[in-house]
């Protein structure tokens, strides 16, 4: 019988994981790399988040039918600032696009592509891209499933031998919502790409980064990108791994 940690299933896992650090490291380091590299265009991460949602929603209106209630979404964006580093994100619950403090006030390359980026999920909601919309409504469940999960599992691991199929059910309910984890990374992967892409066009088509900067960005901004496809790697390899540790249980 496979136990907790010492089983070979652990294996499968593993590079997804050192994946996944290395991926943390690359992104740290070329932000760090890029916040020293001041923009030309001078604006701070908050000040090019303005920017942006005012030429987006030129964009929302001419991608969306009804361009009007597009153009509203966008005019009644906030842009606030959190503590903490590269915990920018955007909250389409409330509106609010928060900037972490070496980006709200920054006004590097890597500064300006962080708050494009943000400014891309904040378009994406204007426009009604559905994967930003389905994201969304799975947080809760992703959020219930990625607490729960493994816990309920291993402890139907752990105590179903000897004492019937009963426990083993807490396996599958693991499992389960496990899933429900893993669908929200990979549907979390189309969506941050297509947010870089529309951060990377309103950056480009409103003229606020050079040829050398843009290309600077898209470094930044691909950097962030692996964080997410570690995460699908991980999220795939556990699930593989919980499903083979429950075969092996029957």
């Amino acid at each position: 019988m496979p136990f907790l940690y010492f089983d070979w299933t652990w294996w499968l896992v593993l590079p997804a994981l050192v994946f996944a650090l290395w991926a943390q490291h690359r992104v740290r380091s070329t932000f760090s790399r890029y916040s020293r590299v001041p923009a030309s265009a001078g604006y701070t991460g908050a000040e090019i988040a303005r920017q942006l949602l005012r030429q987006a929603e030129v964009a929302a209106e001419t991608e969306r039918a009804g361009g009007r209630q597009a153009a509203v979404a966008l005019g009644a964006v906030a842009v606030e600032m959190i503590p903490g580093q590269l915990s920018d994100h955007y909250d389409p619950a409330r509106n609010v696009l928060r900037l972490s403090e070496p980006v709200y006030a920054s006004n590097s390359i890597a500064a300006i592509g962080v708050a494009a980026h943000e400014t891309g999920h904040a378009l994406q909601r204007a426009t009604g891209y559905s994967g930003l919309a389905v994201r969304s409504a799975l947080v809760p469940l992703a959020q219930f499933g990625s607490t729960l999960a493994l816990p309920l599992f291993f402890i139907g691991l752990i105590f179903s031998a000897g004492h019937g199929r009963g426990l083993g059910v807490l396996m599958d309910v693991g499992i389960l919502l496990y899933i429900a984890a893993v669908v929200f990374t990979l549907i979390t992967l189309p969506v941050e790409y297509d947010a870089s892409r529309r951060a990377l066009a309103l950056l480009q088509g409103g003229g606020y980064v050079s040829r050398e900067e843009f290309a600077s960005v898209k470094r930044v901004l691909g950097a962030a990108a692996l964080t997410y496809v570690a995460a699908v790697a991980v999220a795939v390899l556990t699930l593989i791994r919980l499903l083979i540790l429950r075969s092996e249980r029957d």
